[in-house]
Formats: C-alpha cells, sequence, structure tokens
C-alpha cells in the first residue's frame, strides 16, 4: 500500500504527542485531554501550542466530560463554545459525537455542533461504538456531513470487529470515510487492513515516561485510584508510528 493511500491520525494527549506523531509521520491529530476517560476536550492553551509547534492539521475532540454521550442542556452549552474558541485557537477540525437515550445519534446536537464549526471537517468518534444501529448511524452521519466515522467495529478493540469494520467501510459512500481505530498497533495493523479494506486509521502508539519527581507520596492518588499512575505519564513515540507506517507500506 502506497504511502498517498493511507492516511495515519494520532490520538494525541499533549503537546509532546503532537509534535512526536508529526516527527513520525502522521497526516493528523486527534487532540484530547483525559485518555483515562476516553479522551476530553484539550485546554485551548494546548490547542494553541500545538498549533504553534507543528503543521498538520489538528483536531480537538469536544467532549466535556468521560461517560456516555448524552449531554444536558448545560454540557452542550459548553461544547458549543468550546468550538469557538478551539476555531480561535486555530483548530482545523473537530471530533464530535452525540446520542439519544435510546442509542440513536442526536441529529440536532451534532446539527448544531458543525454549524458551530463553521465548514471545518468532522469526524464523529466512537460514540457510533455505542449506536444501537450501526448501519442506521452510518446513514445519519452521511446526512450530517461528517468526513469521518471513528469505529472499533462496535467492540472493544478494532481487530474484534473486523466483520462490521468492512460492511461499514463498503455501504460507506464516497463523501464518508471509515476510520478504524482502538488497540491498533504496529503488530495488527497490516492484518486489520487487509482483513477490512479501510484506508484511514487511529492509533495512540504511547510510551511510558517516568517522572523526575524525587521526593514521592506513594500512598496518595490524586486520580483517586491506583489504576491511574501519579509518577508515569504516556506520551506518542514517533518511532512507533514510524514503524508502523512501514507495516502498512509492506502490504
Amino acid at each position: 500500500m502506497n504511502r498517498e493511500e493511507f492516511e495515519i491520525e494520532v490520538c494525541a494527549n499533549s503537546v509532546l504527542s503532537a509534535i512526536a506523531a508529526e516527527k513520525g509521520g502522521a497526516d493528523r491529530v486527534e487532540l484530547c485531554d483525559n485518555l483515562y476517560e476516553g479522551g476530553t476536550t484539550p485546554s485551548a492553551g494546548v490547542i494553541f501550542q500545538t498549533k504553534l509547534h507543528t503543521s498538520m492539521p489538528v483536531f480537538p475532540i469536544i467532549r466535556p466530560r468521560g461517560g456516555d454521550f448524552l449531554y444536558t442542556k448545560e454540557e452542550f452549552d459548553v461544547m458549543i463554545k468550546d468550538v469557538e474558541i478551539a476555531q480561535n485557537m486555530g483548530a482545523d477540525g473537530f471530533v464530535i459525537g452525540c446520542l439519544n437515550p435510546n442509542g440513536s445519534i442526536d441529529y440536532e446536537k451534532c446539527s448544531r455542533l458543525i454549524e458551530a464549526a463553521k465548514g471545518l471537517p468532522i469526524t464523529f468518534h466512537r460514540a457510533f461504538d455505542m449506536t444501537a444501529d450501526p448501519l442506521k448511524a452510518l446513514d445519519i452521519c452521511g446526512k450530517l456531513g461528517v468526513k469521518r466515522i471513528l469505529t472499533s467495529g462496535q467492540k472493544n478493540k478494532a481487530v474484534d470487529g473486523v466483520k462490521l469494520i468492512s460492511k461499514l467501510v463498503q455501504l460507506a459512500s464516497n463523501d464518508v470515510v471509515i476510520m478504524v481505530g482502538s488497540g491498533i498497533t504496529e503488530m495488527n495493523i497490516a492484518q486489520i487492513a487487509i482483513s477490512t479494506k479501510a484506508k484511514a486509521f487511529h492509533v495512540s502508539l504511547r510510551e511510558n515516561y517516568h517522572s523526575k519527581m524525587k521526593f514521592r507520596r506513594n500512598d496518595i492518588y490524586m486520580g483517586g485510584t491506583k489504576e491511574i499512575p501519579e509518577y508515569i505519564n504516556k506520551y506518542t513515540s514517533a518511532e512507533k508510528v514510524q514503524q508502523l507506517i512501514k507495516y502498512l507500506d509492506r502490504i
């Protein structure tokens, strides 16, 4: 597969991750905060500094909290304002997703976010994987005019969702790109690409960076849980991105 035939988007949790993603050869970053919650809206400062230090497209996720994708009026008002602020910081597109209580896409809320984006390209994120009927959701995304749909095939990991992903790739119009994400590494991307015929992939490819703090309180957890380490941060590895692209080039 020639390099121009596929696109790699990196889920970047910081300015450092975005810089590494570009160095590794990524086409674009989805900029997030709080990946332990599945990704929330990054700050204005993070968006601004990412644009300052990189030249590739930067798509912030617009998600005010973790958890489900059913938003209150107050939460949605925050999302609309975040789109405005992110545009002012130089965002090149947005990653969105809102659902109704019955698991269908909230057309009205998504339409309002898209309108607020003023023509910038839109990715519908993995709220898609939480929909009750993915084929109907695909149709609605097409009507909304989203550019990409990020999906794992409604499984925890994309490698287990290849059957649905393949169907979505087959059914998607030329205007909607099915972007495969969740658990994609340099070790399985070739298998997933061949199985699904997908041409767009969403990866994180992070590695651990240990804190330089010398004084530590190992009995206190700012996140309230031992599962969130206090003295280890995870950032995208440029080398892993480069390796993943090499694997795709060999297909």
